[in-house]
C-alpha cells in the first residue's frame, strides 16, 4: 500500500492549499534527481508529485480523503450521482459510508453515504464504473492532469524524458517528448493515457501541467531569463565585456562603463526558445561586488582613489531601476 499523501508532504490533513503547495515546492526541490544524487531521491520525488497532485486539487482530494487509495477508481461527480440517486430512493443504503471492496470488474458489497434514508443501488448508480456498462451504454474516459516539475535547464533545452505516476493497479511510466521553452503552467498532452472508457468508450487524455522548479541562478519573467551578473569595481566604473552562464551555454554581454548595481542589460533572443522561432531575451541585473579581503596593493590603490575622487554616491541623483530589494537581491545571487 501507497505511504499517505499527506505523509509523504509531512502535513496535517487540515492542511490548506498555500501550506500544501509550500511543503511540495521544499520537497520536490530537495528530492529532485538533478539537485539530490541519493538514489532514492528519485523515488522520493515521484512519490511527492504524485502527493501533490492528488491534495493541490480539491475535487481529487476529497475523493482522497473519502475513499483513500481507491479514490483514482471514482468518478470526479461521484458526489453529484449520490445526490440525484439519493432524490430517486431506493434499498440497501448503509451509513458507515464510503466503497468497499473495489474489483477490476465492478464494485462487490460495496455500502454508500447515507443519503437521507434513500437507499442506493450501486451498480446502477456507477454504471458498472469499473468495466461493466448498463443498457450497452458507451462513455468515453475522463481527461486527468498531472504535474510536471522541471529545472530551468529541462524546460529550456526540452526532450524526451520519463515520469512515473501512481494508480491503481500501481505505478505507470510514460515517455514525455518535451518541447523546448515551456513555460510554467503549460500542459502537454498525452493522448489516450486518461481515465478508462465505459463500455467500450475511448480512454480521456492525460494533461501534464509544467511546473518550473526554483532556481537559485535564473528567474523566468515569461520567455525571458533573468540572471544576476557580478561586475567588480573597476568593471562597473570602466566597463568591461564578461561572460554570463546561461541554460544554453555561455554569452558575453558589453558592460557600459559607469554602471551600477541594480542596472539591467538586455540580450535579445537570447532567452527561452518559443513557439516559431519566438524567443525570449536574456535580461542581466548588475551586482558591484568588492573583494572580501585587500592586497596591501589594492588597498594603496584604494585609498589613493578615495583621496583624489570627488564622486559621493549619496549625492548622485538616482536612477530608475537601481534601487529595490527584490532588484538587488537578484543582482547578487
Amino acid at each position: 500500500m501507497a505511504r499517505d499523501h499527506y505523509e509523504v508532504l509531512g502535513v496535517g490533513r487540515d492542511a490548506g492549499a498555500e501550506e500544501i503547495q509550500a511543503a511540495y515546492r521544499r520537497l520536490a526541490r530537495a528530492n529532485h534527481p538533478d539537485v539530490n544524487r541519493d538514489p532514492a531521491a528519485e523515488d522520493r520525488f515521484k512519490e511527492i508529485n504524485d502527493a501533490y497532485h492528488v491534495l493541490s486539487d480539491p475535487s481529487s482530494r476529497r475523493r482522497y480523503d473519502r475513499f483513500g487509495d481507491d479514490h483514482r477508481r471514482v468518478p470526479e461527480d461521484w458526489e453529484e450521482r449520490v445526490s440525484r440517486a439519493g432524490s430517486r430512493g431506493g434499498s440497501g443504503a448503509t451509513r458507515d459510508g464510503g466503497f468497499s471492496g473495489f474489483g477490476d470488474a465492478g464494485v462487490a458489497g460495496a455500502g454508500f453515504t447515507d443519503v437521507g434514508g434513500a437507499g442506493v443501488d450501486i451498480e446502477d448508480l456507477l454504471g458498472g464504473l469499473f468495466g461493466r456498462g448498463r443498457g450497452g451504454a458507451t462513455v468515453g474516459g475522463a481527461d486527468q492532469e498531472a504535474e510536471l516539475p522541471l529545472t530551468v535547464e529541462e524546460a529550456y533545452h526540452g526532450g524526451r524524458r520519463e515520469m512515473q505516476l501512481s494508480g491503481t493497479s500501481g505505478p505507470r511510466t510514460y515517455t514525455v517528448t518535451i518541447p523546448p521553452g515551456v513555460v510554467d503552467g503549460q500542459r502537454i498532452r498525452l493522448a489516450g493515457e486518461g481515465g478508462r472508457g465505459l463500455g467500450g468508450g475511448a480512454a480521456g487524455d492525460l494533461y501534464l501541467v509544467v511546473r518550473i522548479l526554483p532556481d537559485e541562478r535564473y528567474r523566468l519573467v515569461g520567455r525571458d531569463i533573468v540572471v544576476g551578473l557580478p561586475v567588480s569595481p573597476w568593471e562597473a566604473a570602466l566597463g568591461a565585456t564578461v561572460p554570463v552562464t546561461t541554460p544554453g551555454g555561455e554569452v558575453t554581454v558589453t558592460v557600459p562603463p559607469g554602471s551600477s548595481t541594480g542596472r539591467t542589460l538586455r540580450l535579445r533572443g537570447e532567452g527561452m526558445p518559443g513557439r516559431r522561432g519566438v524567443r525570449g531575451d536574456l535580461v542581466a541585473e548588475l551586482g558591484v561586488h568588492v573583494p572580501a579581503r585587500l592586497t596591501e596593493r589594492e588597498r594603496e590603490l584604494f585609498s589613493e582613489l578615495a583621496q583624489v575622487s570627488t564622486f559621493d554616491p549619496r549625492r548622485e541623483p538616482t536612477r530608475p531601476g537601481t534601487h529595490g530589494a527584490r532588484r538587488r537581491k537578484a543582482a547578487t545571487s
